[in-house]
């Protein structure tokens, strides 16, 4: 079988250079790189890519080796269809590793066609580190690699104003642009690169927050072997990912002109504000997953999927999802109930096996920042609380109860502070005294839930239904 590279591959398209692309994983070339090659597909967008190698070791020699081709595998559910397609992604001209050839990373900043600057360096990545230098080569952090790339343009193209950069980190953290931006000042601050630069670099250009939401399993061993007969070349860089994807852009339409994703029929969205958008993603794909894990084990089930499935429980995550989250949310309803579907979709995968345990890591913490705002925000609407995730937290609070599931032991694993205290309150024989305990632990809610109307009662009273009669029955009696 051929190796996959340019020469072997004769299918594979040229385009202009207009991305740096920080970061070479299989997110980046499963989301982005993806977007983009639709994006030249059905716009004249015509842009290619050039990867960065953000630290010291990484992928670039072994995607040079490809001259930067891959296939990407797209598992999942399309509007309840089951979806396995292959497709060679060529948009990555070449890859640069600044750590062996730092000028030819500086010399990116001189192709008068670069436009956009991407980046996943983890969250870990979006980091001032006041020990960086400017004369490093390169400086160690991701945001002291831009700003030496930064003012490099700036110097070859004298400060022109139409050579700026519009940056999309990609990192998954809330408000990515602004943190991005605020270690990007400090650099210029801290290396004295003066008034003219900060303002060429205020003025000219553009660091905006991003959201982005695709799984992305990475190399799919179990199935390569597969795919490169199916493609017929051997291909080394293989990536699998789900088909739902969502990018969200915290930028004004004179961006989305110039980066014509959303014209592409992508899920790339140009926004005011991200925030609700974060909001959405947490609350309607994280919430249900925190509630649905413990609920459906309790009740025999392994996976998200089996959940999903269900007769009952599945209409327990119909109710959380539909009539009880989404019912907190601000965004139009069209639109949640689209996303919600899509999550369906997702939770439903019958290529990806998500197992019910692995989400169950650290519950309580979840619960509080997923599920708690819609506990409180659907009481203030509705004047009641929230039937199923009420429930939930009883779920929660049984799951750490420990003891046996059938001959399966049950291992909760959380902050050995909320352990013991669950272990403490178990021990009292009292749902009553559960109840109490677990809304009162102000180090887990930074507030005394007790105080909410009725929750006390309503925890209580399905702690000590699922005691009597089990999951399974407590859940009916909601659903």
């Amino acid at each position: 079988m051929e190796r996959l590279n340019r020469t072997s591959a004769p299918a594979a398209k040229q385009y202009t250079e207009k991305i740096i692309q920080f970061g070479e994983g299989n997110f980046l070339r499963a989301f982005v790189d993806w977007i983009i090659w639709k994006t030249n597909q059905k716009t004249d967008f015509n842009a290619s890519v050039v990867l960065v190698q953000p630290i010291d070791r990484g992928m670039v020699d072994m995607l040079n080796e490809q001259d930067c081709l891959y296939h990407l595998n797209l598992q999942g559910l399309d509007e309840g269809q089951a979806v396995d397609s292959v497709d060679m992604i060529d948009v990555v001209s070449r890859g640069v590793n600044p750590y062996r050839d730092f000028q030819d990373y500086l010399k990116l900043a001189e192709q008068p066609e670069m436009r956009f600057v991407i980046s996943n360096t983890t969250e870990a990545g979006i980091a001032f580190d006041p020990t960086c230098k400017f004369t490093d080569a390169p400086a160690s952090s991701y945001p002291g690699k831009l700003v030496q790339l930064l003012h490099h343009r700036y110097t070859t193209f004298n400060g022109a104003m139409d050579k700026g950069f519009i940056i999309f980190p990609c990192e998954l953290i809330f408000e990515n642009g602004k943190h991005l931006k605020e270690c990007i000042r400090k650099y210029i601050e801290l290396w004295n690169l003066g008034e003219d630069f900060s303002n060429w670099f205020e003025n000219a250009c553009g660091v905006y927050s991003t959201l982005v939401d695709r799984i992305v399993p990475g190399y799919p061993r179990d199935t390569a072997a597969e795919l490169c007969e199916r493609v017929g070349y051997q291909d080394n860089l293989l990536v699998k990912a789900e088909i739902f994807h969502l990018w969200v852009i915290e930028a004004p339409q004179e961006v989305a002109k110039e980066f014509p994703a959303d014209k592409a029929g992508l899920h790339v969205l140009f926004v005011p504000s991200e925030a609700p958008y974060h909001e959405r993603k947490v609350t309607l794909l994280n919430g249900p997953h925190t509630v649905l894990s413990p609920v459906g084990y309790l009740s025999g089930l392994n996976t998200v999927k089996e959940c999903c499935e269900d007769p009952e429980i599945g209409k327990f995550v119909q109710k959380v999802m539909f009539g009880e989250l989404m019912e907190t949310l601000n965004l139009p309803k069209p639109e949640l109930e689209k996303f919600a579907s899509d999550v369906m979709d997702r939770f439903r995968n019958p290529f990806v096996k998500h197992f019910v345990t692995s989400i169950m890591l650290n519950s309580f913490p979840k619960f509080k920042t997923r599920d708690l705002p819609g506990i409180k925000t659907y009481l203030e609407r509705k004047g009641e609380l929230p039937a199923g995730l009420v429930m939930g937290l009883a779920a929660i609070s049984t799951y750490y109860k420990g003891g046996k599931r059938g001959e399966d032991e049950i291992v909760p694993n959380d902050d050995q502070k909320i352990m013991d205290l669950l272990k403490e309150l178990w021990a009292t024989g009292s749902t009553a005294e559960v109840a109490k305990g677990v809304l009162g632990a102000e180090f887990i809610w930074d507030e005394d839930l007790n105080a909410i109307p009725g929750l006390t009662a309503m925890l209580e009273a399905d702690l000590a239904l699922i005691q009597e009669k089990g999951m399974r029955e407590a859940v009916k009696t909601i659903i």
